[in-house]
């Protein structure tokens, strides 16, 4: 039977995992948190996607996030204000 935990991580209670196995999967998660620190740091345009996404949001306070967020995210002039801010960015370095 599945455990509130499975369901509600999706996989098995830490508590019930060997000493061994608390280890390895603390090692997965640094190891993971490391490459996805590297991931972030050599691509700007994340950080200016989420920054650029709050700044709006908070603006403008819409009533439906889930619309706005899909109106922002699909609009066809994103791509060029993200280049324009990187262009930016690196001409401030």
């Amino acid at each position: 039977m599945e455990t509130f935990q499975q369901r509600l991580f999706g996989g098995p209670d830490p508590a019930s995992l060997s000493p061994e196995q608390l280890e390895q999967l603390r090692d997965f998660k640094i190891q993971t948190r490391i490459a996805n620190e590297k991931y972030l740091r050599t691509h700007k345009e994340v950080s200016l996607l989420i920054s650029g996404f709050f700044r709006e949001m908070f603006l403008k306070r819409p009533d439906n996030i889930l619309e706005f967020a899909a109106h922002y995210f699909t609009d066809p002039r994103l791509p060029h204000k993200i280049h324009m801010q990187l262009i930016k960015d690196k001409k401030g370095v």
